[in-house]
């Protein structure tokens, strides 16, 4: 018996075929190899230091950005960033069709920013890639997930553990699964660079 049970780029079966060429998987790997040996472990006051080596790898990231050790970073070339944003402990961001995160947004611990999905209705299952946007001022809470193709508005919230699939206007509030407006939120914008984000936001 096999130990180990391996994709075939030719086998009839979809799932049996790797969704991913050897290139990407091989990038990846060396990616996460890096971010092991270099930064998981690192302590959380090290952002500047995690930071240098997330843009090594080609992400776009703003000054000041507050990027912690736990985050799972999917492809940082994928990533771009504005000014004093914050990924925050365990978050996940899985941007295989790119993703930006606007200044002053916060992406809390545990939070789940989705970039694909497959079409469950073609036999070959294939992958789906759509770009995530996260505006300015918005704020992922804890354990909130969001879905492919997404866009948060500025200033919006997204309630722990809420399910977003739709667009979020500007400074609403949203909660639930699926998420849906709770209240409006006052449009703190206006505090700019003079803001900062707490360790560990959530």
């Amino acid at each position: 018996m096999p130990i180990l049970t391996q994709h075939d780029a030719d086998h009839p079966d979809a799932l049996m075929r790797p969704m991913q060429s050897f290139g990407s998987k091989l990038k990846r790997g060396i990616w996460l190899f890096t971010w092991a040996l270099l930064c998981r472990f690192t302590p959380n006051q090290f952002h500047s230091w995690r930071c240098f080596v997330l843009r090594l790898f080609g992400a776009k990231l703003g000054k000041n950005n507050f990027i912690y050790p736990s985050a799972r970073i999917w492809a940082p070339w994928l990533l771009e960033t504005g000014d004093v944003a914050t990924i925050a402990s365990q978050a996940n961001i899985y941007n295989v069709g790119g993703m930006f995160i606007g200044h002053h947004a916060i992406v809390s611990e545990g939070a789940y920013l989705c970039g694909a999905t497959h079409d469950h209705q073609d036999p070959d299952f294939p992958l789906i890639s759509k770009r995530v946007e996260i505006g300015a001022y918005a704020w992922i809470c804890v354990r909130a997930i969001v879905l492919p193709g997404v866009s948060c508005g500025e200033g919006a919230v997204l309630g722990a553990g809420a399910v977003c699939a739709k667009d979020l206007e500007a400074w609403t509030v949203y909660a639930g699964n699926p998420a849906r407006e709770v209240s409006k939120r006052n449009d703190i914008s206006d505090i700019g660079d003079t803001s900062e984000t707490s360790d560990g936001a959530s």
